[in-house]
């Protein structure tokens, strides 16, 4: 059976959509927030960013709107925030059943 695209995020999948949840935002932003909200245990490289963006943008999870020279600003998408609801709502599951391990 073909896997689904985006049922499951990756650590880092999930840090760049909730970069996005306050404003629209550039990869340097991104980048910034992540290695900023996590306290640096989280660091993401310009690759591996780049390539998330590009299949969040194939995906329609989010949508670039602007571009000064290299530099491409993107927004989330109705679809992107559902993305990241879903995958909140999954991973507060997880912390609640690990919480009532005995």
């Amino acid at each position: 059976m073909p896997k689904k695209a985006m049922v499951v995020l990756t650590e880092t999948m999930f840090y760049v959509l909730m970069a996005f949840r306050d404003s629209e935002m550039c990869g340097i932003d991104i980048a910034e927030f992540i290695e900023s909200r996590t306290n640096g245990r989280v660091k993401i490289g310009p690759a591996t960013l780049y390539t998330i963006l590009g299949k969040f943008e194939k995906e329609k999870l989010i949508t670039e709107i602007n571009v000064e020279g290299r530099k491409r600003t993107y927004r989330i998408t109705a679809r992107g925030t559902d993305v990241y609801e879903t995958e909140l709502t999954r991973l507060k599951a997880c912390i609640s059943d690990a919480e009532e391990e005995k």
